[in-house]
């Protein structure tokens, strides 16, 4: 692939991409003075050998020469090549992998089409548009007591006693749409019940939501046994988290499940109906994203800045909620295909079948503010080594829970069960809550006991864990072309 010299000008006022289509389609561009191949280069911060994946935006096809003419998309600018790719066929959307040569760009293959790249893609995709679920929703349920603002064009009915004029209260199907919502969230007093082992009103186990499957998709739809209503809440509100919201519906689709995904959807239209627009309108907005997730949007537990608790109670506008809404779907579906990546992944630590599960579980505190519990859970299965000829297989977990209490601060929980054994892990970064984990761990060890489990080791330690970040990884094909 070689730059073209002196034909690509400097970014235009219309933006690099029609910049470059134009210099591809052999339009005149007046510009002060033409960018050589090498400062094409050069901007990109690509240095010489290194490679980088680019995205293909146009392909321009010359039939007499059999070359082709390729606007690249690299590191979110655009660049035009002439290229020469033999029997590599390319389209519009392929990502390739190339490296810099002198003053060329040399093509070492394109991603192959196999499912995980379907996947990274995807989420590659939606990395960059995350909203956190705890920032996001509290902006939707700030709007039930401080109203909307209204956008250019957009309907709502005059102001109601004790909102302004600015802020107007919400249209009733949209306020039923977030009271929905907010009914999916477990608040502070049945999190504590589960505590103490008491289900308690809202916290009482129910039968699972129609077209609901258990974690691991076989096995008894509820639990028996000791703690047994605490377990099937914990697992219903994982199943309402939103993850498995296309499964579920599958499974029930004359039935919606109760569903943090699908409740969102339902506010989501009564918003664009409320704007007189219909669903690709939607798909045209650009989501507000979390800050800290765009630094580290893989990041286990997603890394949270001091201020995270303190969210802002002035209202949005009808646009700024669909936006905002935008980006905590995208943080559910980054979850979503986060899971299928580090499930489908085989690496040395990890050479047989394992299942992970990455999930944030949103819930009140006692003002009814949102706060979220990053939940991962891995299912190791291991060949037996003393019966392989029947493939028998034993399975280990493991649970890691990260959260930001108000009054204890950050924790985190590191819970490994397998054969029999368990042993845990417990995170505080503030020392008067570590005393208070130390205390207990007496008790943890009964509880554990009481279950039948070898207890092999409890500790408490002061801090924060390392986190783990996912890297993505692409398979290339026709390395050669």
């Amino acid at each position: 692939m070689k730059v073209p010299n002196g034909n690509l000008p400097p970014p235009a006022p219309d933006g690099p991409l029609q910049t470059a289509r134009a210099a591809l389609q052999g339009q005149p561009a007046e510009v002060s003075q033409a960018n050589s191949a090498r400062a094409q280069l050069a901007q990109l911060n690509l240095a010489n050998r290194e490679t980088v994946l680019a995205r293909v935006a146009e392909v321009i096809n010359q039939q007499s020469t059999g070359a082709s003419r390729l606007l690249l998309d690299v590191r979110g600018q655009s660049l035009a090549v002439n290229a020469t790719i033999g029997e590599t066929a390319l389209e519009t959307g392929d990502w390739v992998k190339v490296m810099r040569a002198g003053n060329e760009l040399r093509l070492m293959g394109k991603l192959a089409t196999a499912a995980e790249s379907t996947v990274a893609r995807a989420l590659a995709q939606r990395l960059p548009w995350q909203q956190s679920l705890d920032a996001g929703l509290a902006r939707v349920l700030t709007a039930l007591t401080s109203g909307v603002r209204a956008d250019a064009g957009t309907a709502i009915p005059a102001p109601a006693t004790g909102f302004t004029d600015a802020a107007q209260p919400l249209p009733p199907g949209v306020r039923q749409a977030i009271e929905q919502l907010a009914t999916l969230l477990p608040n502070r007093q049945a999190l504590s019940a589960l505590v103490a082992g008491d289900a308690g009103p809202r916290g009482q186990a129910a039968p699972p939501a129609a077209g609901s499957a258990p974690l691991g998709g076989s096995g008894a739809a509820t639990t028996t046994g000791p703690g047994a209503p605490a377990a099937n809440q914990i697992r219903q509100w994982l199943e309402q988290s939103g993850v498995f919201a296309e499964s579920r519906t599958a499974r029930a689709p004359d039935a919606p499940p109760a569903d943090l995904k699908l409740a969102i959807g339902r506010i989501i239209h009564q918003l664009l109906e409320l704007q007189g627009q219909n669903l690709n309108a939607f798909n045209r907005l650009t989501p507000i994203p979390s800050p800290d997730l765009v630094q580290a949007p893989l990041q286990f537990p997603a890394a949270s800045s001091p201020q995270m608790a303190q969210f802002s109670s002035e209202p949005v506008s009808v646009g700024q909620m669909l936006r905002l809404l935008a980006g905590v779907l995208n943080r559910i579906t980054v979850n979503q295909l986060h899971s299928q990546i580090l499930s489908t992944r085989t690496t040395a630590d990890a050479p047989a079948p394992n299942n992970t599960l990455v999930v944030d579980l949103p819930w009140l505190n006692q003002n009814n503010e949102p706060r979220v519990i990053q939940v991962r859970v891995e299912e190791q299965a291991r060949e037996s080594d003393n019966d392989r000829n029947n493939r028998s297989r034993n399975t280990e977990w493991k649970l890691s829970l990260a959260m930001n209490l108000d009054e204890a601060g950050a924790l985190h929980f590191d819970v490994s069960l397998g054969f029999g054994k368990v042993s845990a892990q417990v995170w505080a970064e503030r020392q008067s809550t570590l005393q208070q984990a130390r205390e207990r761990l007496p008790e943890l060890r009964r509880s554990l006991v009481d279950l039948g489990l070898e207890v092999t080791d409890l500790e408490c330690r002061r801090g924060i864990p390392r986190g783990a970040t996912t890297h993505l990884e692409h398979r290339l094909v026709d390395t050669r072309a």
